[in-house]
């Protein structure tokens, strides 16, 4: 399966253009926006219709920049899946996301966060490689040491008690491309410029 993670769009309609030309190039199965594609929930006209007339499958996640009400308005709009506190099979992997952040206009408290990312573990826990997104990154991690920017505890106690195989996170721009291993998971923050994940 390949999943094509965007994170932090912020309303680029030209980068949206190249990075829908990628997907479709290289025949993706799923593209994940990891939140805040709008700019302070002011949506831009053709920022996620450029994927759906490549025929891609969509999955949305709120940043910190989206309502879950924007969320579920573009569900239906452009027929895609609304993955926050929610998870479903592709086959052999199992992906599962909770959106928002702790702190920005739209902010979870973390055990809401931790709850969100529970609920959807729990749809996909029978797959056999489990991926969890999230828009904000996990405290105590690479991405919260280089940007200085404390992380979420939430998203921090699933990832140390679900053991995904992949975290990919965003919200911190300047760490786009970082990458560690936190015990078995590999947690991977993603930007505007995407990342192709094959598992």
């Amino acid at each position: 399966m390949k999943i094509l993670t965007i994170g932090d769009l912020h309303d680029d309609l030209n980068q949206a253009k190249k990075l829908a030309e990628k997907a479709e190039k290289e025949k993706v199965d799923l593209v994940v926006f990891n939140g805040d594609f709008t700019l302070g929930g002011v949506h831009t006209p053709g920022l996620l219709q450029v994927f759906k007339e490549k025929g891609l499958k969509m999955a949305l996640l709120p940043g910190n920049h989206e309502s879950l009400d924007i969320i579920d308005f573009l569900k239906y709009k452009y027929g895609a899946i609304n993955l926050h506190g929610y998870g479903l099979e592709f086959g052999e992997v199992g992906v599962f996301g909770c959106g928002a952040a702790n702190i920005g206009i739209f902010q979870l408290p973390e055990d809401e966060i931790y709850k969100s990312l529970k609920e959807g573990f729990d749809r996909i826990k029978d797959a056999k490689r489990k991926i969890m997104i999230t828009h904000m990154h996990p405290d105590e991690t690479l991405i919260s040491r280089v940007s200085g920017f404390p992380g979420s505890k939430g998203v921090k106690w699933a990832l140390d008690s679900l053991q995904p195989d992949f975290l990919l996170s965003s919200h911190m721009h300047e760490t786009e491309g970082l990458e560690e291993n936190v015990g078995p998971t590999k947690v991977i923050s993603v930007g505007k410029h995407g990342k192709i994940i094959e598992i």
